[in-house]
């Protein structure tokens, strides 16, 4: 949207972005202390790609954050389905929310839709801009000049995954894919690696000390033809992990275990 910079190769930044760095020393929760303050930030729990999920008391910190510096959160939930802990699955579930925040979420990883692309925002009346008007006023009025709303078909297969039936199905593919997790979890553990993630999200990260993403990306697809995710691809904290995802069938994930363990045995 032109706000930024442009990327800094020796950083591996964009110029005019904070960036919060996640990693395994610090619970893969930004210490705020450090953070600057900005005019948006973006969050994602559970995470892409760490599969981590914020606590109650890190959100309600996140919360107290935003208020203290007159910032908006855009909470990104997209994956909260998937959370099996006490964990919150919304940004509004800690007091104070809506006058920071606005939450993101869509039936693309509940229900296979990553393609019919089928989602919602909610935008509390409580969330202002500093002069008192209200962000929902601005949002709606840049929805309804750039999009003319989600197809009828899409819509019809949303309230279908509404129905008991859709949310039973939908938890159960959350369920399959939860034991695909598993399946990759206890792959790289039984080889030696540090793993994260997992338990919340459908994405395993894992720890390759010392390596290059990118050279541990290319060798697991030219050794094991598998495909995986470099972390640096998300960011200079990603750098040293790679993110193996969970959505596939489960023969494949087998077999990718297999190929993995005869690569790193």
């Amino acid at each position: 949207m032109g706000q930024t910079d442009l990327y800094q190769q020796d950083v591996q930044k964009y110029g005019n972005i904070e960036y919060m760095r996640c990693s395994p020393e610090n619970g893969f929760f930004p210490d705020l202390s450090k953070v600057p303050r900005t005019d948006i930030i973006f969050f994602c729990s559970p995470n892409n790609p760490t599969g981590a999920a914020a606590s109650r008391d890190q959100l309600t910190q996140l919360v107290k954050f935003a208020k203290d510096n007159g910032s908006i959160i855009v909470y990104d939930s997209a994956y909260a389905m998937y959370i099996s802990d006490d964990s919150p699955k919304s940004i509004f579930e800690i007091p104070g929310a809506k006058e920071v925040a606005l939450e993101t979420a869509s039936f693309s990883k509940y229900a296979g839709f990553t393609g019919v692309r089928l989602g919602w925002t909610v935008v509390p009346k409580e969330l202002l801009f500093s002069d008192g008007h209200p962000v929902a006023k601005d949002f709606n009025r840049i929805v309804c000049t750039s999009f003319n709303g989600a197809s009828t078909i899409s819509q019809a297969g949303g309230l279908g995954c509404l129905s008991p039936e859709g949310l039973k199905a939908m938890q159960d593919v959350v369920g399959f894919y939860k034991e695909n997790t598993k399946i990759i979890v206890d792959t790289f553990e039984s080889l030696g690696f540090n793993v994260y993630g997992a338990k919340n999200a459908p994405y395993v990260w894992v720890h390759f000390p010392d390596r290059n993403s990118w050279d541990v990306f290319a060798e697991i697809l030219e050794k094991a033809n598998v495909v995986t995710t470099p972390g640096s691809g998300f960011g200079p904290g990603g750098e040293g992990f790679v993110r193996v995802s969970a959505f596939g069938h489960r023969e494949n994930i087998i077999e990718a275990a297999r190929r993995l363990k005869q690569l790193y045995k």
